[in-house]
C-alpha cells in the first residue's frame, strides 16, 4: 500500500481540473494491479473523485439523509434507497454481495479498519470504501452493521444519530443496558432499527411455523450445532448460536416463559462458554429443548416439534419439511386377504429456495422506502438478548429457576421477556 499524496493530488486535479488546494484528501490506493479509474461527479459543493477506492472530496456536508424530519410512517424516500455496509468481515461480505444484486437499492460503499479487506471489497463491487464509518453516513439512507458485537452499541448508536436506517447483525447489542439504549434511540430518532435474526427469513421456518399454527404443540426441540472456528469467538455460543433458536422459540410459542434450566461447559481457552443446553417451559404448558455447540463435529440447524398429531420436523440446512404421522391401515383384497400395512406416514412440505439473507435485506429495504416497522425489530431482539443472558448466566452458575421463586432477581428479569 503506498501514500504519495503529491503524487496522487496531482492526478486528482488533473482529472477534475481544480486546483488541489484546501482540499481534505485520503490516498489509500495501490500503485500496482491499478486497472480501472472511476470517477463520481458531484455539485460543486460535494464533489469527489475516485481512484480503486481512493477518496478526494471537497466541502461535503454533515446532513441527515432525505426524511429525516419526518415520522416513520409515510416516509416518502429517493428511488433507490442508499445503503452502505459496515464491517465486511464474514458476514459483511455476504451482506455487500446481496445488496449490490438487489433491485432500487444503491449499495453506495463499504466501511472497515481493515483497509485492504474494504479497499479489496470496495473494487470487487466497484463502489467507495471508507476507513472510518462515520464518512459514510452523510452519504446513505440505511446501513448494514456486520461488525464485532461489542462494537454494535457505538456503531449502532452513531448511525441512528445521524438519521441512517439500521439493520445491525444479532446479537443487538453486548448487554441488556446498550440494547435498551439502541431500541429508544431508533424511537427517538424515528428510524427503522432491525436486527439481524436471519433465521425468520428461512423458508423453511416460514412453513414450518405455519404448519404448526394447525397442530396442538406439546414440545419443541432446536439443535444448533457447529465444528470450531475463529469466527465470532468474541462471544459465548449461546450468544453467537443459541440466540437464533430464543428468537424462534419466543416468535412460535405465544406465551410467557414461566420456567427455565441451563447448563454448559467449555472445550476452548476462549473464555466463554462453548456448549450450552437449555430447557424452557412456557406458561401455555409448551416446553421447548434448545442445544448449541461450537465444538460438535458436525453441522446442524434444526427445529423439531412435538405435537399431539404430529412430529414435525425442519432441517434449515436442506431446507426442508418433514410431516410424520403414525397410522395404521390395512390394504385387503377383494377376498379378505392383508396384503400389506402401513405403519406411519411421512409427508413432505413445498419450501421456496429464496436465500434467506436475501429476504432479510428485502425486508429491510422495503421497511425503509414504506415506513413500516420490520418483523424482527429493536424490542423482539431484547426479548431474545434478555431471554440469552439468563441461560448465559445459568449455564455458568449451574443453577435452575421457576416462578415460585418470586423474591429472585431472575424472576423479575424474565417478568420483563414476556
Amino acid at each position: 500500500m503506498a501514500k504519495d499524496s503529491h503524487s496522487l493530488r496531482t492526478l486528482l486535479s488533473t482529472l477534475n481540473h481544480q486546483p488541489p488546494t484546501n482540499t481534505y484528501l485520503k490516498f489509500l490506493y495501490k500503485t500496482e494491479g491499478c486497472d480501472s479509474i472511476w470517477m463520481d461527479l458531484h455539485p460543486e459543493n460535494s464533489h469527489s473523485a475516485r481512484i480503486s477506492g481512493v477518496e478526494e472530496n471537497r466541502g461535503v456536508q454533515n446532513r441527515m439523509p432525505v426524511g429525516y424530519s419526518t415520522a416513520i410512517t409515510g416516509r416518502h424516500h429517493p428511488d433507490p434507497i442508499r445503503v452502505g455496509v459496515i464491517g465486511v468481515g464474514n458476514m459483511g461480505q455476504h451482506h455487500t454481495r446481496v445488496l449490490s444484486m438487489l433491485k432500487d437499492v444503491e449499495l453506495v460503499g463499504v466501511a472497515d479498519v481493515n483497509v485492504e479487506r474494504g479497499l479489496d471489497t470496495a473494487s470487487k463491487y466497484r463502489v467507495r470504501f471508507f476507513e472510518d464509518y462515520r464518512d459514510l453516513l452523510a452519504l446513505v439512507d440505511a446501513v448494514c452493521i456486520a461488525v464485532p458485537t461489542r462494537l454494535h452499541y457505538p456503531v449502532g448508536m452513531a448511525c441512528l444519530q445521524a438519521g441512517v436506517h439500521v439493520l445491525i447483525e444479532k446479537p443487538i447489542a453486548a448487554s441488556i443496558s446498550e440494547a435498551e439504549l439502541l431500541v429508544n434511540a431508533a424511537a427517538d430518532y424515528q428510524r427503522i432499527l432491525q436486527v439481524g435474526h436471519i433465521e425468520r427469513f428461512n423458508p423453511a421456518f416460514q412453513e414450518f411455523s405455519k404448519v404448526l399454527k394447525t397442530e396442538e404443540v406439546l414440545a419443541l426441540e432446536a439443535r444448533r450445532m457447529s465444528p470450531y472456528s475463529n469466527r465470532a469467538n468474541d462471544v459465548s455460543v449461546v450468544l453467537d448460536l443459541m440466540i437464533h433458536d430464543i428468537d424462534l422459540m419466543l416468535d412460535l410459542v405465544n406465551a410467557s416463559v414461566v420456567k427455565l434450566t441451563a447448563s454448559g461447559s467449555r472445550a476452548s481457552d476462549s473464555g466463554y462458554l462453548d456448549y450450552v443446553t437449555a430447557t424452557l417451559g412456557f406458561a401455555n404448558g409448551v416446553v421447548a429443548t434448545l442445544i448449541s455447540s461450537k465444538v460438535t463435529h458436525r453441522k446442524l440447524r434444526s427445529i423439531v416439534a412435538h405435537c399431539k398429531n404430529s412430529l414435525t420436523e425442519a432441517d434449515f440446512l436442506n431446507n426442508e419439511i418433514l410431516i410424520h404421522r403414525q397410522t395404521t391401515a390395512n390394504y385387503i383384497t377383494d377376498y379378505g386377504q392383508v396384503l400389506y400395512r402401513q405403519d406411519g406416514l411421512i409427508e413432505k412440505v413445498y419450501t421456496s429456495n429464496i436465500e434467506p439473507l436475501h429476504a432479510e435485506l428485502e425486508h429491510f429495504v422495503s421497511c425503509v422506502r414504506g415506513g413500516n416497522q420490520p418483523s424482527v425489530g429493536g424490542e423482539q431482539a431484547l426479548k431474545a438478548l434478555r431471554l440469552a443472558s439468563l441461560i448465559e448466566q445459568m449455564a455458568l452458575d449451574g443453577k435452575a429457576w421457576n416462578l415460585a421463586e418470586t423474591e429472585s432477581v431472575i424472576s423479575h428479569q424474565l417478568s420483563v421477556i414476556s
